[in-house]
């Protein structure tokens, strides 16, 4: 990869950033007499941790890291934007953009100006090297890859990664917000070879917390350091970083939930198979199902008409008339189930 000082934008690399007293009077035993808050309230009257010490270092203890590896964005969508903020010139520099893939990458892309060079993926929904390098240049900062990727929900192969955070001279951002679900360690152990590497984590899939917004990164201690000098001061809320360690705390619970989806996932899939519309399951390793049908619009038409929503994703690439059904509870699944029989009973009486 090219250095890290050369792939930053100038203004990033000559910002002066915003720094509260709390960041360097973290200790107890102060009277904070700074930041203007109210002094009456209990708790909340106070700014929180601008960098949420306490929740890195649970984190990094769980995933065998350090402090220093992790940042932590209101979602991962507000990471992807920083990282978009600090490395892409608009107007004169590219994102390496997979398809199809999760949306937000092009959106934010596309807020900062800069160019989205699409490349297809493959059949198999896996990256293809050859094809991804040959479409970039000295102006290529990111490259986004997602695994399991979204929405296929198939892991990436560990060598096509390797290969392209070995080749490309930008950064990879590799998005792993439904790990959770896969049987597999992901690619935290190739951190340390690959300094241009960053992995995107979350606690709105597995944990079940997408309403407290957060999302977490991994990366080189220098990308942190950037991405921590130019986010709001105190973008993550005392009340999150509460939530967020509380559920830490029950993670068993959360294994158990994970499992349920799994089994889930299984049976929806079997059942989905024995349908007469539908054309194709593709195997998945997330908590969702791609599923190529023969026609999407009457399926969602008449699961919505029943009070179920399913996602169309027919037009991305390689998703022709395909929707994507997310698994739920039990009693969820039965229902979509069920009306899928009844809806695969009338397809096959009229023949349409």
């Amino acid at each position: 990869m090219k250095p890290l000082e050369h792939l930053m934008r100038e203004n990033i690399r000559d910002l002066k950033p915003y720094q509260s007293a709390r960041e360097t009077h973290q200790a107890g035993g102060y009277v904070y007499l700074d930041a203007n808050e109210n002094p009456f309230g209990r708790s909340l009257n106070r700014y929180p941790d601008p960098l949420q010490q306490e929740l890195k270092k649970r984190i990094a203890l769980q995933k065998s890291t350090e402090p220093a590896r992790i940042f932590l964005g209101n979602g991962s969508d507000e990471i992807i934007d920083l990282l978009i903020r600090a490395f892409v010139e608009p107007a004169e520099d590219n994102v390496i953009i997979p398809q199809p893939t999760y949306g937000m990458y092009e959106v934010a892309a596309n807020i900062h100006g800069a160019e989205v060079r699409k490349v297809p993926l493959g059949k198999d929904f896996q990256p293809i090297p050859a094809d991804i390098l040959s479409q970039a240049d000295a102006q290529s900062k990111l490259l986004f890859l997602c695994s399991p990727n979204n929405p296929s929900g198939n892991l990436l192969n560990e060598d096509t990664v390797r290969e392209l955070a070995r080749d490309f001279e930008g950064l990879v951002v590799l998005d792993e917000a439904y790990l959770e679900f896969a049987r597999s360690a992901g690619f935290m152990s190739l951190l340390g070879n690959y300094p241009n590497l960053i992995l995107l984590r979350t606690f709105s899939k597995a944990s079940g917390l997408a309403g407290i917004r957060l999302g977490y990164a991994f990366a080189d201690p220098k990308i942190i350091e950037i991405l921590t000098s130019i986010k709001y001061p105190y973008n993550i809320n005392r009340l999150t970083q509460r939530m967020a360690l509380r559920r830490m705390n029950r993670f068993r619970q959360v294994r158990r939930i994970v499992r349920v989806i799994r089994r889930e996932r299984q049976k929806v899939e079997a059942f989905l198979n024995r349908c007469s519309f539908v054309e194709q399951v593709h195997p998945s390793d997330a908590n969702f199902l791609l599923v190529r049908v023969k026609d999407p619009r009457k399926l969602m038409d008449y699961l919505s008409n029943k009070g179920v929503i399913i996602r169309d994703r027919s037009n991305l690439t390689h998703c022709e008339r395909a929707v994507r059904i997310t698994i739920g509870k039990p009693g969820e699944n039965r229902l979509l189930m069920k009306l899928c029989k009844q809806f695969d009973q009338k397809y096959n009486s009229h023949g349409t």
